[in-house]
C-alpha cells in the first residue's frame, strides 16, 4: 500500500509588521504636507496681534471699539468682540507677545486633540478601527483644513467656542445634564454666531438646554455689562450693528449667502430683501433637518448642520469661522462604513473625498484674491469664489441622518482597539 503523501502545513504569515509600516508611511505623509500648507497661509497672527493692540489702546485710556488697524485688503479693521470678549483678551495684554502667541497656539491645537477624539472615538468603536492610527490621521488631517491653519495663525479664539459647543452638545445636552446649555450660552456671549445653536434647541424642542443657554448668555453678557457698563452700552446699541467694522463683505473670504450675492453686485450693495429671503429659506430647511436629527438621536449630525446654517446666514464668514466641514466629514465616513457595497456606499466615500480635498485646499490660502472690487462673471468664477458656500448648502441636503441610540456620539462608548 503506496504511502500517503502529507501535504506541507499552511503557514500564515503574520502581516503585523506590513501592517504597522503602512500606518507608519501613512501618517509621515500628511505630516510632511502640513509644513507647505502653513507655510503657504501663513498670517503671523494678524489678528490676534490686533486684539493685544487694542487691548494695550484700551488700556492707556482710551475707548475700546474707537481702536482700528490699518489694512491692506480690507481697509480698516475694528476690534469687534462683545465686552466679554475682552474681559476674556485683557489679561493677555499684560504678558509679552510671543508668550501670548505661544499659550494661543498650544490650547488651539490641544483643542482639535481633543474636539477629534471626541468625534472620532465613537467611530472607532462602532467599526473596530485602529484607535491610536485612526486618531492620529484625524488629527493630522484635522490640523491640515484651511479652517484650522487660519485659526491658529491668525491667531483667533474659535477652537475655545467649538469646545464649549461640543462639549455641551455632544455630552451634558444628550445626557440632559445639570450643565447643559451652559456651553452654547458661554460661547454666543463671547462671540455672536454660536447664538444659532441656541436657535437649534428650541428647534428641537430641548426647552431645558435652550432655557439655560439663553440664561447664561444673558448672565455672562450683563455681568460683563456691569463691568464695563460704557464699553456694553456702545456695543450693544452701535457697534453691533456696523457690519463695516469687520471688513468687506464683497471679499472672497467671506463664505457667506451674502458674500456670494454681493459678489454678483459689485460695486453695487446686494439686495437684502434677496439676502433675507435666502436666510430665512436656509435657516427654514437646515434647521428643520437638524430639528429632525436630534429627535432621532444623532446630536453630531443636528449641530453640524446647525454650524453650517450658522455660517451661511451670517453677513461675514471668514474661513476660520467655518469649523463645521470637520464633523461633517466624520458623519459622511461613519456613514460609509456602516452603508453595505453599491452605489450608496461609492457616493459617500465620492463626498468624504471630495469635502476633504475641498476644506484641505481651501477658498483663500492658494489665491491673492487682491483689492480690487471685481464682479463675478463667469460660472468657474463663480464656483471658484463660493466654494464653501456651494459646500455648505450641498451638505445641508446630502449630510445622512444616523439612526442610533441618542448616547453613540458621547464619550459612553469605549473605542475598541486592534
Amino acid at each position: 500500500m503506496p504511502a500517503e503523501s502529507v501535504s506541507p502545513p499552511v503557514v500564515i504569515e503574520d502581516d503585523t509588521s506590513g501592517r504597522t509600516a503602512r500606518r507608519i508611511v501613512t501618517v509621515l505623509a500628511i505630516a510632511a504636507v502640513l509644513p507647505a500648507l502653513y507655510q503657504k497661509g501663513w498670517h503671523n497672527f494678524y489678528d490676534l496681534k490686533i486684539y493685544m493692540s487694542a487691548m494695550e489702546w484700551w488700556s492707556a485710556g482710551n475707548p475700546l471699539y474707537d481702536y482700528v488697524q490699518p489694512d491692506v485688503v480690507q481697509g480698516e479693521l475694528y476690534f469687534t468682540y462683545p465686552p466679554l470678549g475682552a474681559l476674556l483678551l485683557s489679561p493677555f495684554a499684560l504678558l509679552r507677545l510671543d508668550v501670548t502667541v505661544t499659550i494661543f497656539t498650544v490650547l488651539t491645537v490641544l483643542a482639535v486633540v481633543v474636539t477629534t477624539r471626541w468625534l472620532v472615538n465613537p467611530v472607532i468603536a462602532r467599526h473596530h478601527l485602529p484607535r491610536v492610527f485612526t486618531l492620529t490621521v484625524a488629527v493630522l488631517l484635522v490640523l491640515a483644513v484651511e479652517s484650522t491653519r487660519e485659526t491658529i495663525t491668525f491667531g483667533q479664539i474659535n477652537m475655545l467656542l467649538v469646545v464649549l459647543i461640543l462639549a455641551d452638545l455632544l455630552f451634558a445636552v444628550p445626557r440632559n445634564g445639570r450643565w447643559a446649555g451652559v456651553g452654547v450660552g458661554l460661547a454666543t456671549a463671547l462671540k455672536l454666531y454660536p447664538g444659532i445653536f441656541i436657535v437649534y434647541l428650541l428647534a428641537s424642542r430641548q426647552w431645558r438646554a435652550a432655557a439655560v443657554a439663553s440664561a447664561t448668555a444673558a448672565g455672562a453678557t450683563l455681568l460683563a455689562g456691569a463691568l464695563l457698563p460704557l464699553e456694553s452700552w456702545r456695543y450693544w446699541t452701535h457697534e453691533l450693528w456696523a457690519t463695516d467694522r469687520v471688513g468687506r463683505t464683497d471679499y472672497t473670504g467671506n463664505q457667506s449667502l451674502f458674500g456670494l450675492i454681493h459678489r454678483l453686485t459689485v460695486p453695487q450693495e446686494p439686495d437684502r430683501l434677496l439676502w433675507l429671503a435666502l436666510v430665512a429659506v436656509v435657516a427654514g430647511y437646515g434647521l428643520w433637518r437638524a430639528a429632525r436629527a436630534a429627535r432621532a438621536g444623532d446630536a453630531l449630525t443636528g449641530l453640524t448642520l446647525t454650524g453650517l446654517v450658522g455660517a451661511l446666514i451670517s453677513p461675514i464668514t471668514w474661513p476660520h469661522h467655518i469649523y463645521w466641514f470637520v464633523p461633517a466629514v466624520v458623519v459622511l465616513v461613519d456613514a460609509a462604513l456602516a452603508a453595505r457595497p453599491g452605489r450608496r456606499r461609492r457616493w459617500l466615500w465620492l463626498l468624504v473625498a471630495g469635502v476633504t480635498v475641498i476644506i484641505v485646499y481651501g477658498v483663500v490660502t492658494f489665491h491673492d484674491w487682491g483689492t480690487a472690487l471685481v464682479r463675478t462673471d463667469t460660472v468657474g468664477e463663480f464656483l471658484e469664489r463660493n466654494v464653501y458656500v456651494l459646500l455648505g448648502l450641498m451638505l445641508l441636503a446630502a449630510l445622512p441622518i444616523r439612526s442610533r441610540p441618542i448616547q453613540s456620539d458621547t464619550l459612553h462608548e469605549t473605542p475598541t482597539a486592534r
